[in-house]
């Protein structure tokens, strides 16, 4: 977890902050997903409970396009969702967001496949 905060890339689109490396490690799926609020931001656990549960589903949603991308080029890659804003958000936002996301991060991990061959 720590190498993805040092070594991995990041990716953003308000109200999200996606931190990401690809892997050499065998994984059970090409992508692992983990979730995150700042404490800073919402001092209630209820708060950031609901946020974590907000991401998951519209990652769950939203994440077929980034699965089979990694599939078809063979990579395993591990994610961290960073929320980033001030306020509670509602699950249309997110997922209106999130395919902004993924596809942002499919054209970065594409580009760094092109850069590396």
């Amino acid at each position: 977890m720590d190498q993805l905060f040092t070594v991995g890339k990041s990716v953003s689109v308000f109200p999200m902050k996606v931190f990401y490396n690809e892997v050499d490690i065998d994984l059970d799926f090409p992508v692992k997903v983990g979730v995150g609020v700042s404490s800073r931001n919402f001092k209630k656990a209820v708060d950031r409970n609901k946020i974590k549960r907000l991401l998951r589903e519209a990652y769950r949603l939203n994440k077929q396009p980034l699965i089979e991308f990694a599939s078809s080029k063979n990579k395993k890659v591990i994610l961290f969702f960073l929320y980033v804003e001030k306020r509670l958000p509602d699950l249309e936002t997110l997922q209106n967001k999130l395919p902004m996301v993924i596809d942002k991060l499919i054209k970065q991990l594409n580009e760094n496949s092109v850069a590396n061959t």
